[in-house]
Formats: structure tokens, C-alpha cells, sequence
């Protein structure tokens, strides 16, 4: 890569930390609970497994597992999302483990998980190659590394596409959307996963109007908030327009917003 493009990817982290501390994910989390569980149930490991959630956010992944028996471990590096985690985990009496981290330097041994997930979350990684070797270097060999992507090609990603067209990320910066595509990740993972398991599955996210969709994620959801935050008064009337554009193609300009959202759920197996 040009080095005249290459960003500064510690700045970057750093201002993503401070991004996702923005609003509250936990109210986002929960409108995509399905897509852990259905993540689980496809990584399909006994009881008594040790599981890792990656970018656990809240812990939609980290209580899923914890529901199946397996001893759950959640790591973000947002400590106010951690802590949500934990008054999930004690409202529902499971026992979870969660731990401040960062997704491209794992705070825990080689090979110490049965399996790896994350949902949502690893993809935001802005070093694709670091955060790929820590999900493999922290599972065992033979365990699983699943993940759950946002497709590029689908609504969520083409979201994120007009929010880079009004404020720009940095120059050289591969977009996390790229998780979503199943040649990418084999090309990420190589020959340290002996299979790869991927099928395109879609959540449906629901609000009441197109308008009430763009004010529920620029209440609760740090990157748009960060976006309309770097523009003027001009500029968020801009994106908002283009956003509630998107929302009524996708809903196919119904008045109650029924938006069927593709990701890429893949289950590897270390090598």
C-alpha cells in the first residue's frame, strides 16, 4: 500500500473507542439479538466448551453462548458496554465473563478457546489482518472461529456507504463491510482454517417511519452520531435526506419501515 495512503491505525482505534461510547449500542444490540443466536446454534459446541465474544459490545454473543452451557467470555474495549454486559448477564443469572480488551492484541494465551465469535464486531477492526490472527491464534486447533458480518450489498452496508459519502473515513482505510464477503475472509484466514462454513442471512430491523429509523441510530448508535457530529447544519440536513432516500427504497416506500438486512454467517475450523 502507498504509504501516502496508509492510515494512522492507532489514531484511528482510538477514535473508534471514543465513537462506540457514543449513545448506548446495548438499544442497537437489541433489535439483532436473533443473529447471535442463530450463530450459536450454527457453531453447534457441547456443553462445558470455552467460548470468546470479540468485540462483545453489550454481549449479545456472550449470553447466547452462556444459555448453551458453554463458559462464556465477553471482551470489548468500551468499558461502559462491558458493564451493560454484566447487569445482562446478572438479570438473566448466567454466568458470564467479561473482560476490557482490544480485538488486535487479545489479552488471553494461545489456543485457550474451544471457540471464537464475534457478531458485528471484529469487522470494525481497522487492522483486518491483525484481528483475523488473534481470533486464530486464541482458538485451540480444531476449534471453531465464527463470525457474523454485515454484507456490503445489503441495506445495513449500503447505510454505511452513504454515511461515508457525506463524512469521509480516512484515506486507505478498508471498510469493515469487507468481513461480509466469504472470498475476503478466506483470504484473511489462508491456510490457518482447514474449512470455512458461509451462508448470506438476513435480520429484519423495524421503526415505525423512515424519519423514526434515522432518529433512533442518531440517538443510540456512535458512528452516526460521530458523523452528524462532523457536519454543519447543512450537511446533516444533507444525510438525513439521503438516508430517509435509502430507508424508502429499501422499504419499498411503505410508511411502517420493514428493512430485511444481509450478513454473512461463516463457521471456520482451525487448522
Amino acid at each position: 500500500m502507498n504509504t501516502a495512503t496508509t492510515p494512522d491505525l492507532g489514531a484511528v482505534k482510538r477514535s473508534q473507542q471514543e465513537t462506540w461510547a457514543l449513545g448506548d449500542y446495548t438499544v442497537v444490540g437489541a433489535k439483532i439479538v436473533v443473529v447471535a443466536e442463530l450463530l450459536c446454534e450454527s457453531t453447534d459446541l457441547p456443553a462445558g466448551s470455552r467460548v470468546l465474544d470479540v468485540a462483545t459490545g453489550s454481549g449479545n454473543a456472550a449470553l447466547a453462548s452462556a444459555r448453551r452451557g458453554w463458559q462464556s467470555v465477553g471482551v470489548d474495549y468500551v468499558p461502559a458496554l462491558l458493564e451493560r454486559g454484566r447487569l445482562r448477564a446478572a438479570a438473566e443469572l448466567l454466568e458470564v465473563d467479561y473482560v476490557e480488551g482490544d480485538a488486535e492484541a487479545l489479552p488471553f494465551p494461545d489456543a485457550s478457546f474451544d471457540g471464537v465469535l464475534s457478531v458485528f464486531g471484529c469487522m470494525f477492526a481497522p487492522d483486518h489482518e491483525r484481528a483475523a490472527a488473534e481470533l486464530l491464534r486464541v482458538c485451540r486447533p480444531g476449534g471453531t472461529v465464527s463470525l457474523a458480518c454485515w454484507r456490503p450489498d445489503g441495506f445495513v452496508g449500503e447505510m454505511f456507504g452513504t454515511v461515508a459519502e457525506h463524512v469521509a473515513p480516512p484515506p486507505g482505510l478498508r471498510p469493515p463491510v469487507a468481513w461480509g464477503e466469504e472470498g475476503y475472509l478466506r483470504t484473511l484466514f489462508g491456510d490457518r482454517i482447514r474449512s470455512l462454513r458461509a451462508r448470506t442471512r438476513t435480520c429484519t430491523l423495524r421503526t415505525g417511519s423512515p424519519e423514526d429509523y434515522i432518529a433512533f441510530f442518531r440517538r443510540w448508535f456512535g458512528p452516526v452520531i460521530r458523523a452528524y457530529e462532523a457536519l454543519d447544519g447543512a450537511g446533516q440536513e444533507a444525510l438525513t435526506a439521503d438516508l430517509v432516500s435509502l430507508v424508502r427504497r429499501w422499504n419499498a416506500d411503505r410508511e411502517a419501515v420493514s428493512l430485511p438486512s444481509s450478513y454473512l454467517e461463516a463457521v471456520a475450523v482451525r487448522a
